[in-house]
């Protein structure tokens, strides 16, 4: 195991906490003369089919081509125009949350225009599947592979994001009481726990670590994430001790102790809770 914890495998640990709702997903075609200017309330994809949009955010101008995808976050105020051949796109509205945190991706700079060299496949996939919807309706699982390929799409942008091949321009939401940034403060959280799962892990220890009470530090940490902090640290033992049983190298009672229970029948009790067979029985 790595001693470090980047913040974005949050999204993998804790996958099973994630959601995504779509709430609407159209195609349309604009001639010449089209320009809107607005503020998304939810976030938005548009898939560029055909000419050229301009989309203004301030004083920036940004340009869409077709194959490109541009992702909006809530509440930041754009300005969009085809050009002389106008354009066809398609759009999605959407949710995404982690536990109760519903706009998870707002900590991020994953707001921009996504180039279809980065996003080509997952984008083709989403088309077709779109194209599916369009033709049978929500029957035969159509709309479920839809939300799928949305999964994999936005999957695939917080890859790119995390390996450093993309990085939004657009701007972050800006809602009042909104403080950007809280998972980057909770880095040496995440890290901690990742580093000392092997032992009993402290409230107190843990909001030491970014100079804040206990108290404030349980309920910042789950309005950063949407969970409790004994939440996330139950996950992330549940995630190791699946990972050491797929070995096979490990005996139960050796597992325990890695992820610091006090002996194998509290971790085994731990273990069925979640995955609803002991872990003798689990592979």
């Amino acid at each position: 195991m790595n001693s470090t914890m980047p913040v974005m495998d949050i999204f993998n640990e804790l996958s099973e906490f994630i959601t995504l709702r779509m709430k609407s997903c159209k195609e349309l075609t604009h001639d010449r003369d089209w320009h809107e200017h607005k503020a998304h309330s939810d976030y938005d994809l548009w898939f560029i089919q055909s000419g050229t949009v301009q989309i203004h955010i301030g004083e920036t101008e940004h340009t869409a081509n077709p194959g490109d995808v541009v992702f909006f976050y809530p509440g930041v105020p754009y300005r969009a125009a085809s050009t002389d051949k106008g354009c066809r796109f398609i759009y999605a509205h959407f949710d995404f949350g982690m536990g109760t945190q519903q706009r998870i991706l707002n900590d991020f700079r994953l707001s921009g225009i996504i180039t279809r060299e980065l996003i080509r496949d997952e984008a083709i996939l989403f088309d077709n599947s779109f194209r599916q919807v369009e033709r049978f309706g929500g029957t035969s699982g159509n709309r479920l592979h839809l939300k799928a390929c949305m999964t994999a799409l936005i999957a695939k942008i917080i890859e790119l994001y995390g390996k450093g091949h993309y990085h939004g321009t657009f701007p972050k939401e800006r809602m009042r009481g909104h403080s950007q940034g809280k998972l980057d403060l909770l880095q040496p959280v995440f890290q901690y726990i990742h580093n000392h799962l092997h032992q009993s892990i402290r409230m107190s220890e843990l909001a030491s670590l970014v100079g804040i009470s206990e108290k404030y530090f349980i309920s910042y940490f789950k309005k950063a994430l949407g969970l409790t902090p004994g939440q996330y640290i139950y996950q992330i033992k549940m995630n190791r001790a699946r990972d050491y049983l797929y070995e096979k190298k490990y005996t139960v009672h050796q597992i325990a102790g890695f992820l610091g229970y006090p002996d194998p029948f509290t971790f085994s009790k731990a273990f069925k809770k979640y995955y609803d067979v002991p872990p003798s029985k689990f592979v």
